[in-house]
This record gives C-alpha cells, sequence and structure tokens, in this order.
C-alpha cells in the first residue's frame, strides 16, 4: 500500500486510516459529523496527496487535450483550470479531471483521480497520436484542500500573493510559508470555497504545519476523506467509480457543460454524444432527500410508491447540515422531474424522497 508525504503526521494525530485507491488515508479524525461542519462553518485541511499529477508538454498539446478531452481547452489562459472528462470511445467515461494551463497550447498540467491514474496515464499515452511528451509525475507532488469560508483569511497570512484576486478555476505559482513553487488553485470538491495547494512531497509537512499555525485563530482542524465525501454529496459532486464511470454517459449524468460541440475539436466520441443529445437521453442523475427517517445507499433501487423500479441510487449519506438522508441516483425521464416524489427501497421499506435539483445543501 502506497503513503502519502504526511502518513506519520496522520497517525500522530490519532486519525483512522483506510486503505483507498491503494493508500492508506486518514478516514476521520475527530468525527464526520464535527469535520464536515467545521469546513462548512470555519476552515478544514484535507490531505489529498494521493491524486494524480499528469504533464502534457509540446508543440502539439492543444490539439492533443482537445481530442482527448471534453471541454474546449482552447479557452483557457496561463493561469485558469477547467473541468472536464476523457470520453472513452464507448459513450462512457474514463475519468473526470481537472485541466491546468501552465503555458498556452505548450505545457498542461492534469489532476485525476487516484483510483484511475495508471489507467488515465495509458489511456492517454495510447491515443497519443500528435507525439506530445507526457509526464506522470503523481508521486513527485504533494496536495492540500484547505476549505471553508476561513480559508482565504487563514491562507492569505502566509503569502504576498492577494488571494482575493484569484477567481474560481484559476491559480497562480507564488510562494507560500516561504515555500516557493506552490500551485495555489482556488478550487476544491466542498462547495464551500477555498483553494488546493500543490507543492513538492519534500515541502509539505512544512507547509502542513504552517497552515495549522496560522490557522489556530480559526480554530482549523484536519479532515478526513469520510466529510470529504459527504461534504460533495450535499453539492451534487459526482464521485468516479459511483455516480459516473466507464458505462455512464456524460450527457445522462449531467456532464453536458463540459462537453463542448465546437468547431476544430473532433474529440473522442463526439459524433455519439451529438447522436444523443439529439435523441434524448432516457435517464437523468438526480439529487434527492428523504422524507422519512433512513439512509440511501449505493446500489439502492429507486421506484415508484407501487415499487416498480425506476432507477437506482449511485451515492448516499445522511447530511450532516441538513440531519437527514440524501443522495444522487439515476433516475428514468418520465419519473425525474425536479419536485417530484419517487421512493428509495431501503431493505423492505419504501421511503419517500423529493428530486431537488442541485445542490442539496
Amino acid at each position: 500500500m502506497k503513503t502519502t508525504a504526511l502518513n506519520k503526521v496522520h497517525r500522530d494525530l490519532g486519525a483512522k486510516m483506510v486503505e483507498f485507491a491503494g493508500y492508506d488515508m486518514p478516514i476521520e479524525y475527530s468525527g464526520i459529523q464535527s469535520e464536515h461542519i467545521q469546513v462548512r462553518e470555519s476552515v478544514g485541511v484535507f490531505d489529498v496527496s494521493h491524486m494524480g499529477e499528469i504533464y502534457v508538454e509540446g508543440p502539439q498539446s492543444l490539439p492533443f487535450l482537445q481530442r482527448v478531452t471534453s471541454n474546449d481547452v482552447s479557452v483557457l489562459e496561463p493561469g485558469q483550470a477547467q473541468y472536464c472528462y476523457f470520453p472513452n470511445g464507448k459513450g462512457g467515461i474514463v475519468d473526470d479531471l481537472i485541466v491546468y494551463c501552465l503555458i498556452k497550447e505548450e505545457k498542461y498540467l492534469l489532476v485525476v483521480n487516484a483510483s484511475n491514474i495508471e489507467k488515465d496515464h495509458q489511456w492517454i499515452v495510447d491515443n497519443n497520436q500528435e507525439g506530445v511528451v507526457i509526464t506522470n509525475v503523481s508521486d513527485e507532488f504533494s496536495q492540500l484542500a484547505i476549505q471553508g469560508p476561513k480559508a482565504l483569511e487563514v491562507l492569505q497570512r502566509l503569502t504576498t500573493v492577494e488571494l482575493k484576486d484569484i477567481p474560481f478555476y484559476q491559480f497562480t505559482i507564488g510562494q507560500m510559508a516561504g515555500i516557493d513553487d506552490i500551485i495555489i488553485s482556488n478550487t476544491g470538491y466542498t462547495g464551500s470555497g477555498g483553494f488546493e495547494v500543490y507543492c513538492a512531497n519534500k515541502d509539505v509537512e512544512k507547509l502542513w504545519e504552517e497552515i495549522f499555525k496560522a490557522g489556530e485563530p480559526e480554530g482549523i482542524a484536519p479532515i478526513g476523506l469520510a466529510a470529504r465525501d459527504t461534504l460533495r454529496m450535499e453539492k451534487g459532486y459526482c464521485l468516479y467509480g459511483n455516480d459516473i464511470d466507464d458505462t455512464t454517459s456524460p450527457l445522462e449524468a449531467g456532464l453536458g457543460w463540459t462537453t463542448k460541440f465546437v468547431e476544430n475539436k473532433p474529440f473522442i466520441d463526439r459524433e455519439t454524444l451529438e447522436k444523443q443529445k439529439e435523441a434524448g437521453v432516457t435517464k437523468r442523475l438526480r439529487g434527492f432527500i428523504l422524507q422519512e427517517r433512513g439512509i440511501p445507499r449505493h446500489g439502492y433501487e429507486i421506484c415508484t410508491e407501487e415499487g416498480e423500479k425506476i432507477g437506482v441510487v449511485t451515492s448516499g449519506t445522511q447530511s450532516p447540515m441538513l440531519k437527514q438522508g440524501i443522495g444522487l441516483g439515476y433516475i428514468d425521464v418520465p419519473h425525474c422531474k425536479f419536485g417530484n416524489t419517487v421512493y428509495i427501497r431501503v431493505r423492505k421499506k419504501l421511503i419517500p424522497a423529493l428530486v431537488k435539483k442541485l445542490p442539496l445543501v
């Protein structure tokens, strides 16, 4: 099992450690409920160094990325980032990722899911018709996510970079906590604001310590992956392997906004997805809130009041903010209208749930 450079730090803090995506990772420290609320109301720090980083370089980088990703990479200027996915050639999704533009048309950084690092690297290598240079540097990078409404205030104490001047989904490279060449990105997976910062493995322990010193007035706390999951579910963010995968259509998953059918972008699966868009999809990924006590789980059936199956739950939890069961799932189009009541089969009971437009919180 792999470890991040902060493994000993997590163990010394008493974190509950579990295997995740081949890494020994902290799942929780003080408890999911308290950690979740900490991020929603103040500021918390996640070690997400298990995520993957891959450089794409060379004069044909832009044509290559235009072909293998779904979004329009040509609009990116240096310092801008973009959410997208790799179409898999069969109407499904290899992975979702963020593309960072370092040098326009020349150099980009792809940040991919930890569970798909080798898969994604192999996919783009196999589809490298343009002769770009692809370098998997995942083992060299550490990544911290400092999330919550007070994240900017805390981090600003450690850098001369004006963090308020970095718009959402933009980044800069600068000094933080006396460490050079930190990528400071206004992105995150919690929906509570904040930043994701990237540094060399050798620097991450110092960076972690300095962030916690700076955040003492706000009661900053370490946050585990369990709360990261409940936070993203409240906002309706997809998790690869649950809500999207190689068998799910991006149009069914609500990722049409990051699927750009623009001129001079002959991307993988373009024709298939254009036909699907024209014909219409048969099911859609929707959020829902249970109207009675219960917790929906991945794989549970979504039904009509009479018990007819009309969908399946892909993610579910007890919302720490709502104190209700919430989830995501694919629902057949005739039943997926916002405001509709569907029923989640929890064991032998059908529990009513309200179909709601995302975010749920």
